[in-house]
């Protein structure tokens, strides 16, 4: 699903967010980055996400090379195979549940009355159709990310990446949070999970470690080195 070669990431003044990553994650997987402040864990996630490209180095996003791909091809591949879940909801207020799910589908080609159906298909399966009438200051701030979350996967992507996703929540809402996205993950989604909490980055099948833009530990290869053994 993600394979990432010697990805280097510099902006103006010298600031190198990513330096040298490589990391490979296959279909199906349910992993945490997590890193502190500063490691370069946003710069990590803008480039799985094909939201910014690498100075240098090679990624592969769903058997795509994302270096040989032009814009619009690149916002074709977020629209049909990557869902964003981010710490602050993005939701436009004043507007409903359903609309702001339905909205998320605005360039997948559909038409208005299948994103609306699609929209409440996926806020039911978060729990939420009980409120697809409801507008963001109606909602509790899990209600709220839980509609974000419906709003990334509605249109069915491969490929789930989670910002900080429980960062803005108290501790109930936040393992809410992290049960659907376990579930999405049992049901066959890719999920990443980007965080600075080690005790979530703890809970998940595999931990990839950042620090100053640097890979430095994964628990996968941990566990391939002890099987080897």
């Amino acid at each position: 699903m993600i394979e990432l070669t010697d990805v280097h990431k510099s902006y103006a003044g010298g600031v190198r967010a990513l330096d040298g990553v490589g990391v490979r994650i296959d279909a199906g997987e349910l992993v945490g980055i997590v890193g502190p402040s500063g490691s370069g864990k946003s710069t990590m996630l803008h480039v799985l996400g094909t939201l910014d490209r690498p100075t240098s180095g090679q990624v592969r996003i769903a058997g795509h090379d994302v270096n040989t791909l032009e814009d619009a091809q690149l916002s074709a591949l977020r629209a049909s195979r990557i869902g964003f879940v981010f710490q602050q909801f993005h939701l436009a207020p004043g507007t409903t549940a359903l609309d702001n799910v339905a909205d998320g589908l605005l360039y997948s080609g559909r038409r208005c009355p299948e994103r609306r159906e699609l929209a409440a298909r996926a806020l039911t399966r978060v729990g939420l159709g009980h409120r697809l009438t409801h507008r963001p200051h109606e909602l509790s701030g899990g209600e709220r990310q839980r509609v974000a979350i419906a709003r990334a996967v509605a249109g069915g992507p491969a490929l789930l990446l989670a910002d900080e996703p429980t960062g803005a929540l108290d501790s109930a809402s936040g393992s809410g949070v992290m049960k659907l996205l376990r579930d999405l993950h049992r049901d066959g989604t890719t999920v990443v999970i980007i965080t600075h909490d080690n005790d979530i980055a703890r809970s998940l099948p595999r931990q990839i470690g950042i620090r100053d833009g640097r890979i430095v530990s994964d628990s996968a290869l941990v566990s391939l080195a002890g099987g080897l053994r």
